[in-house]
């Protein structure tokens, strides 16, 4: 617990985690300031929703006085926690920590904690669903869509609280513990951000310096950088993709997944009942699985979620198939490694449509996939011209100047027996508001096209 009541604290970003903690924090005594850089006009149905809730706004730009004159300042996940303003009230002393290190000190239910770089949706999901299929009462939140804080200001008694992570929000912890903590991989990604990437690493490592022994980690054993952020960590360790059968781990084999916790039976999850395409949804179950297990689920209530699990949407999601040729929507892979694991995922030759705004890592990661596997290669937005330059000499490339050409494109390059993937590793906001607004205007395309679908 924090005490609050009297207390001057600004709450940074109006997205849904900081409108969702001005309420929580006002409606407990707190005088709140709440600021976003954004103008008056485009958060205005934010506004409008808190009316009647007693806080100041600060809106068009943060004021380094409302910074250096609070008690405690917490941001929004999205927030850097080095813009100029946060720096000065940390030079003041002032408390700086995130939504996800607030909430959780409200929060007394046990905490399963998903990162990496990519999977942490499907796998947040996942778990959650293995746990309720098991029996028990879960609350899902984090960086998947609701703030962890609603869980704290909700009347809901759940057993397990199953919370999506981001490196932004571990930045800012102080005292997070999750009783479970899960790191899928690491891999070149918002370096945009990060000075470099042993630094966004030490971030995804984070989740676990506040973990004991009597706490589970579930860790990717072939990923070198997870092995090296972790080595000298506290909590329990529990390895998946490894090469075989280990005291607490879970390894891949042709015919599943196979999972083995102390104190439970070893389990097997057959490749049949198992709905998500390619071997990095393998290496998600088994993650999925051990997590689940560390929380208490069952045997039956893991393999009866993992069956029927939908696929997140724009994440390798079908969509039609059209003279033959299978498009999929993969606006979900933001990064290199996402559209490396798209592209082995998918059938047949690839002709790959990539692009958006630069992260700052580079291409080199996609040229052995793409000079394997991709015949054609079509570049949009603000980082067509690097991807061009990292990937043209491979591939044919041709630039397009919307979504709606991309697709045409793609498609009078395709014969039957190819996939047309979106896959952009790169985020969407030169063009889009998110990557769902992205994948939306692509399905919209490839059903524009002729030809019937499937």
């Amino acid at each position: 617990m924090i005490a609050i009541k009297g207390k001057k604290i600004v709450v940074v970003g109006l997205g849904k985690s900081g409108e969702a903690l001005a309420r929580f924090l006002a409606t407990r005594g707190a005088v709140v300031t709440l600021t976003d850089r954004s103008p008056a006009e485009t958060v205005a149905d934010a506004v409008k929703r808190l009316g009647g809730v007693p806080i100041t706004f600060e809106l068009g730009g943060h004021s380094v006085e409302a910074f250096t004159r609070a008690d405690l300042i917490i941001l929004s996940p999205g927030v850097p926690h080095t813009i100029a303003p946060v720096r000065a009230a940390i030079a003041a002393g002032v408390p700086v920590i995130g939504e996800i290190e607030f909430a959780a000190r409200f929060i007394r239910t046990p905490i399963v904690a998903v990162t990496g770089t990519n999977g942490k949706s499907t796998v947040t999901q996942l778990v959650a669903g293995m746990l309720a299929m098991s029996g028990l009462s879960v609350f899902v939140g984090g960086n998947i869509g609701t703030p962890l804080i609603a869980y704290a200001d909700s009347p809901m008694a759940a057993d397990v609280v199953v919370a999506e992570i981001s490196s932004f929000q571990l930045d800012t912890i102080v005292d997070f513990r999750p009783r479970v903590g899960v790191l899928l991989n690491i891999t070149a990604d918002h370096l945009d951000r990060y000075d470099y990437f042993a630094a966004y690493g030490a971030s995804k490592g984070r989740l676990f310096e506040n973990m004991g022994p009597e706490d589970t980690a579930v860790l990717n054993a072939a990923d070198p950088m997870i092995m090296a952020v972790t080595e000298t960590i506290d909590a329990r360790k529990c390895l998946f993709d490894i090469d075989g059968p280990a005291p607490c781990g879970g390894w891949i084999t042709p015919a599943g997944v196979t999972l083995r916790f102390p104190g439970t039976s070893e389990m097997h999850i057959p490749e049949s009942a198992i709905p998500l395409v390619g071997r990095h949804n393998r290496e998600n179950v088994a993650a999925a699985g051990l997590a689940a297990l560390a929380a208490g689920a069952t045997a039956k209530g893991i393999v009866d979620a993992v069956s029927g699990f939908s696929p997140d949407r724009h994440r390798i999601e079908y969509v039609a198939t059209k003279g033959g040729v299978n498009y999929y929507d993969d606006s979900k892979g933001t990064n290199v490694d996402a559209v490396v694991r798209a592209i082995e995922a998918v059938p047949g030759p690839v002709v790959l449509i990539a692009g958006g705004r630069d992260k700052g890592g580079g291409y080199d990661a996609l040229r052995e996939p793409v000079r394997r596997s991709v015949k054609f290669l079509v570049v949009l937005g603000e980082a067509a011209g690097n991807i061009a330059s990292g990937l043209g000499d491979l591939v044919e490339t041709r630039h397009a100047g919307s979504m709606a050409d991309a697709v045409r494109l793609a498609a009078g390059a395709a014969v039957s027996g190819d996939t047309v993937l979106l896959s952009p590793a790169c985020s969407s906001f030169d063009m889009y508001e998110s990557y769902a607004h992205r994948g939306d205007d692509f399905q919209n395309a490839v059903r524009s096209l002729a030809g019937a679908p499937s």
